[in-house]
């Protein structure tokens, strides 16, 4: 129920004393409340319900403030306030009142908000403290704890005093392990040892932890027991490579620690110490292995010398130290000095002696590659300078600027690469080749459709027109064929980034001259069709109207009669050159022609299906 401190029951006021303006009888005379005191002062009518319904309730505080009330009406009503001022001034005791409940409740609800705040820090460091020692079966959440705020906050100090003194004690045992460890540590990577006392990690202090630190700890004592054994192996081992490559060892080991070349003082067993002991061990057996690498060449390069030179079995027999580690392996090599410097300058020394010699023969070898060199470019149709070529090699070895074995060399790599290109080309030279054949074809069948006596029965003619029919079918497919030769060579260069030279001319560019000269040729052709065709359409308009005219003996030509062409259902694709040459066979044809034909029968031109026939 709503208790108000300033608001209390009043006692009923005579109905005599009430204002001119009859008040609501809810506020003056505590009668059943009136419709506008219910919605204009809601707060006040609940008061005068809780004080009328529970007088029990009324402190002697609460009936002083209804005894102010009531004064508070008699002065009004000595006054005359009017209604509205009345009304204002309810409402704003009203107003009043409700600010003091809304304060207080306001601070009820901080210190709540406060108390568990306070729970939710103790129950999040218990849980992190849980969490950080590994405990969380010894310490399950207490939020089984009923009660208020303040029961459950004091349920909860007592174990967060215990978890934090658990804390101390575990990060004690921490500090003292760590501490040990981190003087093992120093005493193995040979530093001063570290007074700063060693960070813990207050998130993981779990026996588990505790227990991997003091088991790395006995890891690390026993270490340091092994690296005595370490540092003695090492030693042996550069002691075996030095003196394989005559390498002084004193001098070696003490450039690593001092400690190392004397035999009283105690070695070093520093991580820097062993490191470097790691370091000059993998270094002498990469000098090894290079100066093993570097004779089983020299061995080779010599053998390949002998046999080129034609050297005697004695003084082969001087180095026979050197080529018999040519295929020895680097553990097999453990004679005393022999990959010394010493063995390798001789043997250096020798092969100098014996490519001084060789540069004779050396010319020979160049000037042979030169040749390979340029068969290939002549095979794949690319003209380089032989002779400028010739010369400069000539130059280069006579003039002793330059190692022969390295110019060999880089005429081998300019053969491999004239190879890759002359393969690259293949397939375009092959398309090349075909062009050239169909184009050889072509020319052939225009020599042979211009020969006025093909058709007559002589020696071979009967391959000729053979051949002739396959020159035809292969002339007709060159559009295509050069235009996918054209399409094969755009995407070389596109690749390359270079032209694709044939006989020191762009191909591309001869394809296009070509093509050009094609479609001249075409229309040339076209146009003599077009006027054959007027001719032959005049001729037939003229036998119309005069008659046909008289016949000519077989065989007998005369520039009237004349036709121009190759025979019909033969005709091929034709140059411009030939396109005046006589056909005998078409007079013999137009005559029977003339023979049957009536007088007012207008020819048609067969010249475009004849030249379809024989395309």
């Amino acid at each position: 129920k709503i208790r108000c401190p300033v608001i209390s029951r009043p006692t009923p006021v005579p109905l005599t004393t009430r204002s001119a303006y009859n008040a609501p009888p809810g506020i003056l005379g505590f009668r059943a409340p009136f419709p506008f005191f219910h919605s204009q002062f809601p707060l006040l009518q609940t008061l005068h319900s809780t004080m009328t319904t529970s007088p029990a309730l009324v402190s002697p505080s609460r009936t002083t403030c209804a005894s102010l009330l009531r004064q508070l009406q008699v002065i009004w009503d000595e006054i005359g306030e009017e209604d509205g001022d009345r009304d204002r001034m309810l409402q704003q005791l009203e107003h009043e009142c409700l600010d003091i409940y809304r304060r207080k409740v306001d601070s009820s609800r901080k210190h709540k908000a406060e108390l568990a705040q306070s729970l939710a820090d103790g129950e999040t460091e218990i849980g992190v403290l849980v969490s950080a020692l590994g405990e969380t079966a010894s310490f399950p959440r207490l939020k089984s704890v009923k009660g208020s705020l303040k029961q459950q906050l004091s349920a909860l100090k007592p174990a967060l005093q215990d978890l934090r003194q658990r804390k101390q004690a575990r990060m004690s045992e921490f500090h003292k392990t760590q501490l040990q460890i981190a003087q093992i540590c120093a005493e193995i990577a040979g530093n001063d040892i570290n007074t700063v006392d060693p960070k813990i990690d207050e998130r993981d202090l779990t026996v588990k932890k505790l227990g991997e630190l003091k088991s790395h700890l006995n890891e690390l004592q026993t270490e340091k027991k092994l690296r005595l054994h370490k540092v003695s192996s090492s030693l042996g081992k550069i002691h075996e490579l030095s003196v394989v490559m005559s390498i002084d060892f004193s001098n070696t080991v003490a450039d690593i620690h001092p400690s190392l070349s004397d035999h009283i003082q105690s070695k070093s067993i520093s991580n820097d110490t062993l490191a470097r002991l790691t370091s000059v061990i993998q270094s002498l057996r990469q000098e090894k292995l290079d100066r093993l690498h570097k004779l089983q060449d020299l061995g080779k390069t010599l053998m390949g010398l002998w046999d080129l030179m034609d050297t005697n079995v004695e003084e082969q027999g001087k180095f026979d130290h050197v080529t018999s580690l040519i295929s020895s392996s680097l553990d097999e090599a453990s004679r005393q000095g022999c990959l010394a410097l010493d063995v390798i300058e001789q043997t250096e020394v020798e092969v100098e002696r014996l490519n001084a010699l060789k540069a004779g023969k050396m010319k020979e070898l160049v000037l042979k590659r030169q040749n390979e060199l340029e068969a290939i470019y002549i095979d794949v149709h690319m003209e380089i300078d032989a002779d400028a070529a010739r010369r400069t090699l000539i130059n280069l070895i006579e003039s002793g600027n330059v190692e022969l074995s390295d110019l060999l060399s880089s005429m081998d790599n300019q053969i491999t690469i004239a190879k890759e290109l002359s393969l690259s080309r293949k397939e375009v030279l092959d398309k090349v080749e075909k062009w050239k054949h169909a184009y050889e074809e072509e020319k052939w069948l225009e020599d042979y459709e211009k020969d006025e006596n093909r058709y007559s029965a002589g020696r071979g003619a009967h391959k000729n027109l053979k051949r002739a029919e396959k020159a035809r079918i292969l002339v007709s497919k060159i559009p295509s064929m050069v235009e996918n030769l054209t399409s094969k060579v755009k995407a070389w260069e596109l690749e390359r980034g270079i032209s694709f030279q044939y006989d020191k001319a762009p191909l591309l560019r001869m394809l296009e001259e070509y093509t050009a000269m094609r479609h001249e040729r075409e229309d040339a052709r076209r146009r003599t069709k077009e006027h054959r065709r007027v001719q032959e359409q005049m001729a037939a308009e003229q036998e119309a109207i005069y008659g046909s005219r008289p016949k000519k003996p077989l065989g007998q030509s005369t520039a009237n009669n004349t036709m121009v062409g190759t025979p019909m259902g033969r005709r091929g694709p034709t140059s411009l050159g030939r396109q005046n040459a006589p056909s005998a066979g078409k007079e013999r044809r137009e005559s029977r022609y003339h023979n049957v034909a009536p007088i007012n029968y207008v020819a048609l031109p067969k010249d475009d299906h004849s030249v379809s026939r024989g395309a």
